[in-house]
């Protein structure tokens, strides 16, 4: 923990996790919200920015409230397994991230 007064940096793990579990009501997706969701979907690989981002331009609306929060979900994996499952090098064992995983490799056009 940092020392009282010094900036203590916070992940996107931990904003999202904030969001989704805030009186385990389901936050709207406000314009701020969808702003850090693209925000997030910048990763530390360019393989996987191609593929987010014009998923959440392109498809991310049209996605039921659910999907929504699995999607956001699925920002907080990271980028090794986002890759491996976005490739199918690799099969995510939690079956909701497994379907938005496919959700997004039809969505896309790479």
């Amino acid at each position: 923990m940092a020392p009282s007064g010094q900036y203590q940096p916070v992940s996107n793990r931990d904003i999202f996790a904030a969001m989704t579990i805030l009186h385990n009501q389901p936050v709207m997706f406000t314009a701020k919200r969808y702003a850090r969701l693209k925000w997030a979907c910048r990763r530390g690989m360019l393989e996987l920015d191609v593929l987010l981002l014009p998923f959440v331009e392109e498809a991310f609306n049209d996605l039921s409230e659910q999907d929504k929060e699995t999607f956001e979900r699925l920002l907080t994996c990271d980028d090794p397994d986002l890759f491996a499952w976005i490739m199918g090098h690799q099969t995510c064992q939690d079956p909701e991230l497994a379907r938005m995983v496919d959700t997004i490799v039809s969505r896309v056009k790479v």
